[in-house]
């Protein structure tokens, strides 16, 4: 499970499941690579927290929507740390906005982001991991690649695709010791779910939260940190013969149909 001596890129790694991502790579060895589209300064934070465990790190500003910035994105990784080895497709924003609501605009700028930019950034670190026979690829996936809900058909749509770009890839590029794989994260206690938390006026939990926690064999919701353990072993040797799998790490939610009502 050892990552010494392997460099990673993280995309939206600058808060969130993707800080808590690199911390963890770097935990286990690894060099990495912050990937951020606009807040720099959460970007450094999270780059100096890697190095303060023992490694290198560096911050690259890119939209990942942007095929070009991609691939200057990885150019930069490989002139400043040498190489690539593992590449976590994790940049993503949410848009909850009734379907019927919901400009075309705003729905492809989801899938933009989701998709299009583990497209571009898998098309450019592949060459490199082609060329040394061997490479990691892991896509945060979702409950929503599997299930859909109310208010999140972009979301929904675009996990769903990345799930089915994850399974494209690892057939695709296997043959070469590249593997792609997907973590699937359940409702995990970040910035991006805070206003489905929030405490009421009268005092009581938000009723989403009451739902989660109820629908959730564990009974709560998953932390940042519940998630990087599966990203390790995804990117480890630990996982050569695992490829084009949806690793979910959800408290057991997607097993559950739910408590019967008393």
């Amino acid at each position: 499970m050892s990552l010494k001596g392997k460099v990673a890129l993280v995309t939206g790694g600058s808060r969130g499941i993707g800080r808590a991502v690199c911390l963890e790579l770097a935990r286990q060895g690894a060099d990495v690579a912050v990937n951020y589209a606009g807040n720099e300064a959460a970007a450094q934070e999270t780059a100096q927290a890697c190095r303060e465990l023992g490694v290198r790190a560096v911050v690259i500003r890119a939209d990942v929507a942007d095929a070009a910035a991609c691939d200057a994105m990885v150019a930069q990784v490989l002139e400043q740390l040498g190489r690539l080895d593992i590449l976590v497709n994790n940049a993503g924003l949410m848009k909850r906005v009734p379907m019927v609501e919901m400009s075309h605009a705003d729905f492809m700028r989801v899938i933009d982001v989701h998709v299009g930019g583990a497209f571009n950034c898998s098309k450019a670190v592949l060459p490199d991991m082609i060329a040394k026979r061997e490479g990691k690829i892991i896509n945060i996936c979702s409950m929503m690649s599997e299930l859909g809900r109310e208010t999140v058909s972009a979301y929904a749509a675009a996990k769903g695709a990345l799930k089915m770009l994850t399974k494209n890839i690892a057939s695709e590029y296997g043959e070469y010791n590249i593997q792609c794989n997907g973590m699937g994260p359940g409702y995990i206690a970040t910035a991006q779910t805070a206003p489905l938390r929030e405490v009421q006026p009268d005092g009581s939990r938000h009723p989403f939260d009451q739902f989660i926690t109820a629908k959730t064999p564990a009974g709560r919701w998953g932390e940042p940190d519940d998630i990087v353990g599966p990203c390790v072993f995804l990117a480890s040797h630990a996982s050569d013969f695992v490829n084009g799998q949806i690793l979910y790490a959800d408290g057991g939610i997607l097993a559950y149909i739910g408590r019967q009502p008393k």
